[in-house]
């Protein structure tokens, strides 16, 4: 018969843990962004959008008040002791620096896309944003990449601006789509 054998560990029970700002930071940063998301639902006009007893404040103010909720039960655990603990099965160094030049790619894609979508319409600037982004993160297909980034975006535009009714700005295309 084998024997079992159980490895408990250091109980961690009754160590003094210091408390991280780093995540008492993150508590503080959920619980604003919670507030404003509450603020903001509760600030929607419903008197044309309206169609029953739920208007559309209904969902903001929801996730709203759970970011709100999850701040304070996370800032609890934290002041009392509780920590993140890093995955068994991460690949990273963590003594690898950043890599801010893809940081500053996908900082340029972004960009560009906020500077062409109302100017050159919603096809084009997210075609830019998508193709600028796989480039950031690697990707050297020259031909694939921009159609599929092209392919993308149209058919984005198309389910939400006529699928949706969501209406998005369709630049020079408006009269070709």
């Amino acid at each position: 018969m084998s024997e079992m054998t159980h490895d408990h560990g250091h109980d961690h029970e009754h160590e003094r843990v210091p408390v991280r700002r780093s995540e008492l930071g993150l508590c503080a940063f959920l619980l604003v962004l919670g507030g404003l998301v509450c603020v903001d639902a509760l600030r929607i006009p419903d008197d044309f959008t309206r169609r029953g007893p739920v208007g559309p404040e209904a969902v903001p103010t929801l996730v709203g008040g759970l970011l709100v909720l999850v701040s304070v039960l996370l800032a609890v655990d934290v002041l009392r002791g509780g920590r993140g603990r890093a995955e068994a099965g991460e690949d990273i160094d963590p003594d690898t620096p950043a890599d801010w030049r893809t940081v500053a790619m996908l900082l340029a894609a972004f960009l560009a896309n906020v500077a062409l979508i109302g100017p050159l319409g919603f096809p084009i600037a997210m075609a830019v944003l998508f193709w600028g982004s796989v480039y950031a993160l690697g990707s050297r297909a020259m031909v694939r990449d921009p159609l599929l980034a092209a392919g993308l975006s149209l058919v984005t535009w198309f389910v939400f601006d006529r699928l949706l009714g969501v209406p998005l700005p369709g630049g020079p295309l408006m009269g070709v789509l």
